[in-house]
């Protein structure tokens, strides 16, 4: 190693910065974090960027000149001014005393250097690279941010709380060091991640007054996977796809996406396409229950948003009436990706102060919609579901008073390789489909920003004729 990795507590001392440029704020920032006292010496004013920083009034801004004297009661201190000399004299004095000296963007002059942090107090990670090539270290946090989320903070805090109980129960350090492991790999951490502290701590401590410890398992997450593109997932999403014992999917979720879950994780598809349901809704919600009372982690993943047409209400229900735990993590649905991929924008200063989704779904080969509020002036409308009964669609509006000239577009596996997309209107945009021979899932979209398309189409699918079984959604490849 170039370097010795350390992290210091600067808790309650003091902390000199030189110089009062935006660079010396943000060094400044690093302290405050830290829980250090500040001062800032500088013979000129401070550059705004310190006023703007969360803790400012604990930072005391010195309006003198640089000398060694100034080092004295300090611990850390950073030089960070545009005066080579004086950033080389400040080194120097803080070596002399032997205190922790770092000059910025200088590595030469750095008894220390500042890693790239991943911050989830109390946990940190840190990435350096010796200064040679800061900016892959930056890269690196980046990758690492993704696979950390935000909520080990809370679970590290339980573990804290906990830590003196936990001795007790288990007197050898092997045994804790097992307890441990299983505890932040069970539902119980799931609990804390998603901001149940309260039952994660009664788990916790049901746990360790019992006989016999056994982790409490079988857990339901319900996933939405997004309209098909697998860049569009949540880190959330991402983690608990990674861990799950069984992977429960509909037909709208993309090979890509399966292909990104736990590679040994059991899969079952369980997809409904008109008149050709492959499993009963309330038969996939017993499923459910069977899986995670089985003691199963069990990711249910429904393409874009479970919640928005997607049945993900009725799932929970019969979850919460069998004492099953779950977890919702929502997904992007098809009207904002699939509309945002197409360059249409759902609403627009210009033409629509408002948007409806609805279902495009014929019972009986009829329309049963709500006709007066989908038609109203200045708002657009998107269609899930539509493509069979695109006809009666766009005769039934028409009829009930929309203009046959409107402007419409539908939208074929959008955000994918394959999307393609058509525009038209009310009166033409049947034929238009029938014309492109567009296969599901489709979106359809109407309405005056329609008009946009053509200069707002920014995304560019790869040639479709070089598509791969893998671009195309997963229940075609089964």
């Amino acid at each position: 190693m170039d370097y010795l990795p350390i992290f210091l507590d600067i808790r309650g001392r003091k902390g000199l910065v030189v110089g009062g440029s935006e660079v010396a704020a943000r060094k400044a920032a690093l302290m405050l974090n830290a829980g250090a006292e500040v001062t800032v010496l500088s013979p000129s004013p401070l550059s705004p960027a310190f006023a703007q920083l969360e803790g400012a009034e604990r930072i005391r801004h010195k309006q003198a000149q640089f000398s060694p004297a100034e080092l004295d009661g300090h611990e850390l201190v950073y030089a960070a001014t545009e005066n080579e000399a004086l950033n080389r004299q400040v080194y120097k004095a803080a070596r002399a005393r032997h205190l922790p000296v770092n000059v910025v963007d200088t590595p030469e002059l750095c008894s220390f250097i500042m890693p790239s942090i991943i911050d989830r107090t109390p946990i940190l990670a840190a990435i350096a690279s010796g200064g040679e090539a800061p900016v892959l270290s930056r890269m690196l946090r980046a990758r690492l941010e993704t696979l950390i989320p935000s909520s080990y903070g809370r679970l590290a805090h339980l573990a804290g709380r906990f830590r003196d109980k936990v001795r007790a129960r288990f007197p050898n350090a092997n045994e804790r060091r097992q307890f441990w492991e299983k505890v932040f790999l069970s539902p119980i951490a799931e609990m804390v991640f998603a901001s149940r502290e309260q039952d994660a701590e009664v788990a916790l401590n049901r746990l360790l007054e019992s006989e016999t410890p056994e982790l409490p398992s079988g857990e339901v997450y319900l996933v939405g996977a997004g309209p098909g593109n697998p860049d569009l997932l949540t880190f959330r999403a991402l983690r608990l796809m990674q861990q799950a014992d069984v992977i429960v999917h509909d037909r709208l979720v993309t090979q890509p996406i399966l292909d990104m879950c736990r590679r040994d994780a059991e899969r079952i598809y369980v997809g409904k396409e008109r008149d050709n349901h492959a499993v009963p809704q309330e038969e996939i919600n017993l499923l459910l229950v069977r899986l995670a009372k089985a003691g199963k982690r069990v990711l249910r993943l429904k393409g874009g948003d479970p919640f928005i047409f997607g049945r993900g209400g009725e799932e929970i229900e019969t979850l919460t009436e069998h004492g099953v735990p779950f977890q919702v993590v929502p997904g992007i649905t098809a009207a904002s990706g699939v509309a945002s991929y197409a360059g249409i924008p759902l609403t627009h200063r210009d033409y629509a102060q408002s948007v409806a989704f609805v279902t495009g779904h014929l019972k009986d080969n009829t329309v049963n919609l709500d006709w007066d509020s989908i038609g109203r002036p200045n708002q657009t409308l998107v269609i899930y579901m539509g493509l069979k009964g695109i006809d009666a669609l766009c005769r039934g509006m028409i009829e009930h008073g929309m203009a046959p000239d409107t402007p419409a577009a539908i939208v074929q596996q959008g955000t994918t390789p394959n999307q393609r997309v058509v525009t038209a209107t009310l009166a033409t945009l049947p034929q238009a489909a029938v014309a492109a021979r567009l296969q599901p899932p489709t979106l359809i979209i109407v309405g005056h920003v329609v008009k946009l398309h053509e200069k707002l189409s920014w995304f560019k699918p790869e040639d479709r004729a070089a598509a791969t079984p893998l671009d195309r959604p997963a229940h075609l490849n089964m």
